[in-house]
C-alpha cells in the first residue's frame, strides 16, 4: 500500500490542512479616541451626588471635628499633668494675680460710677440751688411776678394833701416790717425807687399816680400791719392831713408789676 492510497494518514508525506488566519483589526482612529475620552468625562463631571451621600458626609465632617476637639483638649490636659509643681504654682499664681487685677479694675469702675452719681446729683442740686437764687433776686429786683401772704394798703386823698415823702415813708415802713415785693399803682417799688411831686401831682420813678394810691405788699401780714399802725407811724401821719389809710390782710397777694432788668456798665461779678 502506497501513500498515495492514505492520504490522509500523517506522518507519511502529506501535508496536514491550513488553519485559515482571522483578518487583522482595524485600527484606531483618532477621533474615536477624543470621543471616548469625552465620554469618560462626561460621566465623571458633573459628580451626581445624591442626598444620602451629603448626609454621610456632613456626619463624616462632625465626627472629624469632635474627634479633633477631643485630642486637642487631651493635648491640653496631659500638658497640665505633666507640668512639675513648680509650674502648676506659676499658673495659679498667675490667675490668682489676673483675678485681683479684674478686681481692682473692677472696684475702680465701681468708683468712677459712684463719683459720677455724685457729681451728677452735686451738679443738678447746684442747678436747682441757682434757680431759685435767681428766682429771689429776680423777686427783689422786681424782673420777675411773685405772689403770696401780704396786706393792701389804701390811701384816699380828697383833698391833694398826700406828698411825696408820706409815700416813701410808708414804704421804708414796709421794707423795715419784712417786704419782699411791693407795687404802687402799678409801678414794681424797687431799690432805686423814688417819689417825687406835691398836691395831687405825684409821680412814682418818673411815671405819673394819682389817688387812691394803691399799695400791695407780700410778706408776713403780722408783721407788716402793726408796723403801719404805730404810733406816730404811717397811717396816724396820713389821717393828720385828713387822708385815710385802710390797711387788709390776704393770704394771696399778686404783685406782677415788672421792672425790665438792667445790664451795669461798670460792675462785673468778682467771680469773672
Amino acid at each position: 500500500m502506497t501513500n498515495e492510497e492514505h492520504p490522509h494518514i500523517p506522518g507519511r508525506g502529506a501535508l496536514p490542512p491550513e488553519v485559515p488566519t482571522p483578518p487583522p483589526a482595524a485600527a484606531q482612529t483618532p477621533k474615536d479616541a477624543s470621543d471616548g475620552r469625552r465620554r469618560l468625562l462626561a460621566g465623571l463631571w458633573p459628580p451626581r451626588v445624591t442626598r444620602a451621600q451629603l448626609v454621610v458626609a456632613l456626619l463624616l465632617f462632625v465626627l472629624g471635628l469632635g474627634l479633633a476637639i477631643q485630642v486637642r483638649s487631651n493635648s491640653d490636659n496631659s500638658a497640665l499633668r505633666g507640668a512639675r509643681q513648680e509650674d502648676l504654682v506659676r499658673i495659679l499664681d498667675e490667675l490668682d494675680n489676673r483675678t485681683q487685677r479684674l478686681e481692682d479694675e473692677k472696684q475702680r469702675l465701681d468708683d468712677q460710677r459712684k463719683e459720677l452719681e455724685n457729681s451728677s446729683d452735686q451738679a443738678e442740686e447746684a442747678r436747682k440751688q441757682t434757680l431759685e437764687k435767681e428766682r429771689q433776686l429776680g423777686v427783689l429786683a422786681g424782673t420777675v411776678a411773685a405772689h403770696g401772704p401780704g396786706i393792701t394798703l389804701t390811701v384816699e386823698d380828697p383833698s391833694d394833701a398826700v406828698k411825696a415823702d408820706m409815700l416813701l415813708d410808708a414804704v421804708q415802713e414796709l421794707r423795715a416790717a419784712g417786704a419782699e415785693a411791693i407795687e404802687v399803682n402799678g409801678v414794681r417799688v424797687v431799690a432805686d425807687t423814688y417819689f417825687s411831686g406835691d398836691g395831687g401831682e405825684l409821680s412814682v420813678d418818673g411815671r405819673r399816680i394819682r389817688a387812691p394810691y394803691a399799695f400791695k405788699v407780700i410778706g408776713k401780714p403780722q408783721d407788716l400791719e402793726p408796723a403801719l399802725n404805730i404810733p406816730g407811724g404811717v397811717v396816724q401821719t396820713l389821717e393828720k392831713e385828713q387822708a385815710t389809710a385802710e390797711v387788709t390782710r390776704s393770704d394771696d397777694i399778686v404783685v406782677d408789676a415788672l421792672r425790665p432788668a438792667k445790664q451795669p456798665d461798670y460792675a462785673r461779678s468778682s467771680s469773672q
